[in-house]
């Protein structure tokens, strides 16, 4: 697993970056669906995605998702970058 950021303009950009399996063109599309899941019963919930993709939204970002079957998936989260002004010559 490869994690990469970077600020593009107004952005912070993260990629994580995996040289698994990839997710199949028909699955892809459902991959932030409450539920969703391709594992077995009791393996898991389907939440994972689909709450980090709220939590991105709901800081003014997005994700984006890239896959190919056979060589890996990258992940990109993008949220807007904040600049901070530390009021001059005051203690915090």
């Amino acid at each position: 697993m490869t994690v990469r950021s970077r600020k593009e303009d107004a952005w912070c950009m993260i990629d994580v970056e995996d040289t698994g399996c990839g997710i199949p063109a028909e699955v892809l599309p459902k991959i932030f669906d409450p539920f969703f899941t391709t594992k077995g019963q009791g393996e898991g919930t389907g939440l994972g995605l689909s709450v980090s993709l709220g939590i991105v939204q709901r800081h003014g970002g997005e994700i984006q998702v890239h896959s190919h079957v056979g060589k890996g998936t990258v992940f990109t989260v993008r949220l807007p970058a904040l600049h901070v002004r530390m009021p001059v010559g005051k203690d915090v």
